[in-house]
């Protein structure tokens, strides 16, 4: 009778042990099948899901962009077909925007066929996938740790945090909160797959991974952060400080939990190896920026990223690369690095802590510009993922060394702080004039927001004001293609023709842009149809077809130099630009001699670019 007691004691006191959860070092964890903690859990979770709606709701009303949404979506032709077999196979075919990213695409794809032209409904789906996002990292880190209120508030600091406003206010970086989901969804994934290891799970956990992959390259770096999570929470590698605590998850050797992620790993080599590819015409040149500056630059912007995260001022939409950076700056920087992570290993009784940091440290590698692509020294969004080890770290160390009242009153000030300063953060990406505006007023020495803002006076009709900024670009940089094709126009549009050329030229050289390349090429055979120069004239109409054959008002210019009928054609066809017109205009170039001109125009007439009924361009 006593052996039978025995027995179910040490039943019911396994039974216990497997459903503890370690909180931190400690197993005071709450049991979270109860129903009250269930019930609980949901209603928290849905309440962050609600503040953080509520929070970037303003976001519905911005408008779209003048960087990078048009190539992703305003002006990309194969997003706006919205989702078709074509554009799915499209998308796992394009390396457009210098990266493999067809999901991405498909994302961008499906908003059209919902929204529209609309910049509302794509701004809300990147709003919702954000309190997605929190809610998820809320959840996870609650079940994985037992530790409700550490968890939420580390999920509050995530979703309200304004170095986050960029990843979710900006269309184009839809990549990065979709790709952070597939991330967060495949944590979920792993934690299920490691409370039963079996095949079918670790294939879920490759899926969502590859979904990942292919959404934003940034996530090769997972398999790393995988081990992270196998030391804490889930302490399949085994702290010295937890052994004498019960483990949920079953411990496993090193070299075992290595192997398991060889297949992940082969998948980020491959998907490293592509994304090098695609950005080949995107990579900076060795000249402009030195491996030594890089590498200094490097080492600065993490010690950024982490000053930003602790008092987040000055944020803007694009940092300019310095040509040179002070000794003091990144020693500096690397000394505080180094320094964290000494007081980090000394914390060795809290795992969550270590674990925190090399997540922050671990998942920025991929775009901390050792490898640089384009001209930006740092970015917002690239501390979207990173961050969510840091506030893990903080929050945990934070609940262990602090009393009560000391906690309430310290989370109270901080998430108050953050809520505010994301408000006035979002205001600034209201609309583009203000966007810029704030990033010239945070900045040095920007040519990217000079010639955004000069863009965006043009549209206004403030001419001789986005002049100056223009102007404030060329002085940046002489070679700058954007600066020097609206300097030339507005040369041209004066009078100063001959001026203008050079403009142009340097412009078509410069700029990989086929639109931009296009537009210099027909300002130039305007310009030199003026000066009386037809062969000129129409040798730069014909390249400007060439490099973007949607350039249809390019034909009112060919159509001036073949004389009538094609000049009355052409005007008539794009006031109205339909099918028959261009067959038309094609028979006019044709009996003119202009052959080369009537293929192109039966080119246009056998594409979408011109309807088979009256439309407008």
């Amino acid at each position: 009778m006593a052996t039978l007691k025995a027995s179910k004691v040490e039943r019911l006191s396994k039974r216990k042990l497997t459903t503890l959860r370690a909180n931190g070092g400690s197993s005071s964890a709450r049991d979270p099948k109860s129903s009250h903690e269930e019930y609980r859990t949901i209603v928290l979770g849905l309440l962050l899901g609600a503040l953080t709606l509520l929070l970037y709701s303003p976001a519905g009303t911005h408008p779209f962009l003048n960087y990078d949404d048009p190539s992703y979506v305003t002006e990309n032709s194969h997003v706006q077909a919205g989702l078709s077999w074509g554009t799915v196979v499209w998308a796992f075919q394009s390396t457009e925007a210098s990266n493999w990213h067809p999901i991405t695409w498909l994302s961008h794809a499906a908003d059209v066929s919902l929204f529209g032209a609309s910049p509302c409904g794509h701004h809300w789906t990147s709003v919702l996938i954000h309190g997605l996002n929190a809610v998820l990292f809320f959840l996870l880190l609650r079940y994985a740790t037992g530790a409700i209120w550490q968890s939420l508030i580390a999920a509050v600091l995530f979703a309200v945090h304004p170095l986050n406003v960029e990843s979710v206010a900006w269309i184009s970086e839809r990549k990065n909160v979709l790709s952070a989901l597939f991330l967060l969804l495949t944590l979920g994934a792993y934690g299920w797959y490691a409370l039963r290891p079996r095949a079918t799970r670790y294939g879920v956990v490759i899926a969502l991974f590859a979904l990942g992959l292919m959404t934003k390259p940034m996530l090769v770096t997972l398999p790393f952060a995988l081990l992270l999570i196998d030391y804490w929470p889930l302490q399949r590698i085994r702290p010295a400080s937890l052994r004498s605590e019960p483990a949920r998850f079953r411990p496993e050797s090193i070299s075992r939990l290595m192997i398991e992620k060889l297949p992940l790993l082969a998948m980020s080599a491959a998907s490293a190896a592509i994304t090098v590819i695609a950005q080949q015409a995107s990579l900076a040149p060795a000249q402009r920026f030195p491996s030594a500056l890089r590498l200094e630059n490097a080492i600065y912007s993490c010690g950024m990223y982490l000053a930003k995260a602790v008092w987040p001022a000055s944020l803007a939409l694009f940092y300019p690369y310095p040509t040179a950076l002070s000794p003091l700056r990144w020693m500096g920087t690397a000394a505080v690095l180094l320094a964290v992570s000494v007081m980090v290993w000394k914390q060795s009784s809290r795992p969550y802590v270590l674990v925190g940091w090399c997540w922050f440290l671990g998942t920025l590698v991929p775009v901390l510009g050792i490898v640089q692509v384009g001209a930006q020294a740092m970015a917002d969004r690239y501390a979207y993922v990173p961050l969510m080890g840091t506030f893990v770290a903080v929050v945990w160390w934070a609940w262990a060394v602090t009393g009560k009242g000391m906690r309430i009153t310290a989370i109270s000030v901080c998430l108050l702080s953050l809520l505010l300063l994301t408000v006035r953060q979002l205001g600034y990406w209201r609309t583009n004039y203000d966007l810029w505006t704030h990033t010239l007023a945070v900045t040095h020495d920007n040519l990217v927001a000079e010639d955004k803002l000069g863009s965006v006076l043009q549209q206004m009709g403030r001419q001789d004001e986005a002049m100056i900024h223009f102007g404030n670009a060329e002085r940046l940089d002489s070679l700058d293609p954007l600066s020097n094709f609206s300097l030339g126009a507005d040369l041209q549009w004066r009078g100063h023709l001959r001026e203008a050329i050079p403009r142009y030229e340097t412009a078509i050289r410069q700029t990989t842009d086929a639109r931009l390349q296009a537009d210099s090429y027909q300002n130039l055979g305007t310009d030199y149809m003026q000066l009386g120069d037809e062969k000129l004239a129409r040798e730069n109409f014909l390249l400007a077809l060439r490099a973007n054959p949607g350039l249809l008002t390019v034909f009112a210019g060919l159509g001036e130099l073949a004389g009538e009928p094609a000049r009355t054609l052409s005007q008539s066809v794009l006031q109205n630009p339909t099918r028959e017109g261009f067959l038309r205009l094609a028979t006019a170039f044709q009996e003119s001699g202009r052959f080369e001109e009537s293929g192109l125009a039966y080119a246009v007439a056998n594409t979408k670019n011109a309807p088979a009924s009256a439309g407008s361009m």
